[in-house]
């Protein structure tokens, strides 16, 4: 089977949980193509050299500086929107000059065509806004309904018991029956530590007291690595600083206790986050699908990016799943 899986460009956490889904195809003989753009597409081609990569239409998306992030969403929408009409119009190009018998969007609206089998990937069901614009929810739903719904299927990477689930509300939404979508699989948590590849280059040697993994958005990526290096350093607690920039080549930079890398492969960032007393990062439903596979959230620090209200719903709900277990 040849299978095209596609990932949206909103830091790593796409790229990541959909690297799960290239090496479940690959163990099945599959025949894998990715495609993206941007800081994802550089790592899934960093994660798969050998794997043929489709550059999509770019999605060069910013946060606010300040707390709040309607502005920047607002910014964003236009360019969400001319994104999707590019990949839909590049998909069916695409399969004018060949076939695939499976296409997998994770997040990117416009990956979709009558030629073939097309399956949506998303947890967020409901769209979680900020305080104040709630009322607006039930609107925001039906409008992210309007994208997926030209999918022959909606897979959530998440548990159908909502007992258990990592996403809460947001992929449990509370639906009326017209709202209700019949072809949602849930597929459960998708992480890229359930693969054990290959031992590759060690870059790093001893072990680190507070590991910080990093991804999103700028300014905020580098606001919060900043705010992070301030809190430890002179200190003495050893910190690693994983920066999440994997089109960066390779160097380690220390100065006393703090050592900063750009990325780290699989094996190495596993490695480093068991061994280490504390993980920081930010509250990404990705990251949260990561440390629940390692078997780390009860030892990860979670910050949700400002303004980012998913981010805080989730950085919340699993603060209290964690607590109460």
């Amino acid at each position: 089977m040849k299978v095209l899986i596609a990932v949206l460009n909103w830091g790593l956490g796409h790229a990541t949980r959909s690297a799960a889904l290239v090496y479940r195809h690959l163990a099945k003989g599959d025949d894998v193509v990715i495609g993206g753009d941007g800081e994802s597409l550089a790592w899934l081609k960093h994660q798969f050299p050998k794997l043929r990569a489709i550059p999509f239409a770019p999605l060069r998306l910013r946060y606010s500086k300040g707390r709040s992030q309607i502005p920047a969403m607002i910014k964003a929408a236009p360019k969400v929107l001319i994104s999707a009409y590019w990949d839909h119009k590049l998909l069916n190009e695409l399969l004018e000059a060949e076939h695939f018998d499976l296409v997998i969007s994770d997040n990117r609206f416009g990956m979709y065509s009558r030629k073939t089998r097309c399956v949506y990937m998303t947890h967020q069901l409901h769209i979680e806004l900020p305080r104040g614009w709630q009322w607006l929810s039930g609107l925001t739903d039906r409008l992210h309904r309007a994208f997926y719904k030209h999918y022959d299927e909606v897979w959530i990477p998440d548990y159908e018991d909502i007992n258990i689930s990592l996403a809460g509300e947001l992929s449990h939404p509370v639906e009326s029956g017209e709202s209700r979508i019949e072809s949602r699989k849930y597929i459960g948590p998708l992480s890229r530590f359930e693969y054990t590849p290959q031992p590759s280059t060690r870059y790093l040697s001893g072990n680190y007291k507070t590991v910080a993994v990093l991804s999103g958005l700028e300014p905020q990526r580098s606001l919060f690595e900043k705010e992070i290096i301030r809190r430890f350093q002179g200190t003495s607690q050893s910190l690693l600083v994983v920066r999440g920039k994997p089109r960066e080549p390779f160097m380690r930079v220390t100065n006393d206790n703090v050592t900063i890398v750009p990325w780290l492969n699989d094996d190495e960032l596993r490695d480093a986050m068991t061994k280490a007393e504390l993980i920081i990062a930010r509250s990404g439903y990705s990251t949260i699908m990561d440390l629940q596979c390692l078997g780390l959230l009860k030892k990860a620090e979670l910050h949700p990016t400002p303004g980012q209200s998913e981010q805080e719903y989730l950085g919340k709900y699993i603060l209290l799943q964690t607590t109460c277990k």
